[in-house]
């Protein structure tokens, strides 16, 4: 995934313990209640997909106060890369993504999800690159969505 809204210079890849740290971070200093939608490297990161990616790919909906406050001091303490970044910036967001992201928990104020998987599957589709398409099988093993909702 990759948007041009706003993109923090890289420094390092993105772990699990670096998304754990991120997650705990910005629900503490979150301001008021939001939702936090999760796409890309970051989902396959906590579905064990992937071990690292390169960056945060994520949705504010809605922003939660003080959150972007939280990003700018976070990239540079944890050394990572956040994008705001999702498959709406791609293809059509379907009527029902909201209900059908997966919840993930919830840190302070701040709700945290996965993006609508099946829309996640096919932005990568749509673009097309190789680690794009492994991880489309991976969401279809895990059975996160199916053939049948790509269709």
């Amino acid at each position: 995934m990759g948007g041009s809204a706003i993109m923090y210079k890289m420094t390092g890849f993105l772990n699990k313990k670096k998304l754990r740290s991120f997650m705990d971070e910005v629900g503490k200093k979150a301001k008021s209640p939001g939702n936090i939608y999760f796409c890309g490297g970051t989902s396959a990161l906590l579905l064990d997909i992937r071990q690292a990616t390169i960056d945060i790919d994520l949705k504010l909906d809605p922003e939660p106060e003080g959150v972007f406050e939280a990003i700018s001091d976070l990239k540079h303490q944890l050394g990572i890369n956040v994008e705001l970044a999702c498959p709406a910036d791609f293809i059509p967001p379907g009527k029902k993504w909201r209900e059908e992201s997966q919840f993930i928990e919830t840190v302070g104020k701040v709700n945290f999800y996965h993006y609508d998987f099946t829309l996640q599957a096919l932005a990568k589709i749509s673009r097309g690159h190789e680690q794009d398409l492994v991880d489309i099988k991976a969401l279809l093993d895990q059975g996160v969505t199916s053939a049948e909702k790509l269709r």
